[in-house]
């Protein structure tokens, strides 16, 4: 196996463990993410869609977003998502670069 191969097969394992890991713990709110990351279950597909653009596949953010949530992106919101706290707001806006 080449080693671009190897790579490819690691990170690929990598993505789908992190997406595993966020699916299991719907607990934690995308906005509580943010602010301790600067990062939520929304940038996976940016990046999904962006690179399937690159490669010449047909691959929308909002079906991007289906493959990393498991559902459509409503239906996860509906079922998941809690109301962001006036606290949670205010902290996203803080951090928020401009």
């Amino acid at each position: 196996m080449s080693n671009a191969v190897t790579r490819n097969s690691i990170e690929a394992a990598v993505f789908r463990r992190l997406l595993a890991h966020l699916d299991a713990r719907k607990d934690v709110q995308n906005i509580e993410l943010m602010n301790l990351a600067g990062f939520c279950r929304n940038c996976p597909p940016q990046v999904v869609a962006a690179e399937a653009a690159e490669q010449g596949v047909a691959l929308d953010y909002e079906q991007a977003r289906e493959r990393v949530y498991g559902m459509p992106y409503a239906e996860w919101k509906a079922r998941f998502q809690t109301e962001a706290t006036p606290e949670q707001l205010q902290k996203f806006a803080a951090a928020k670069p401009e």
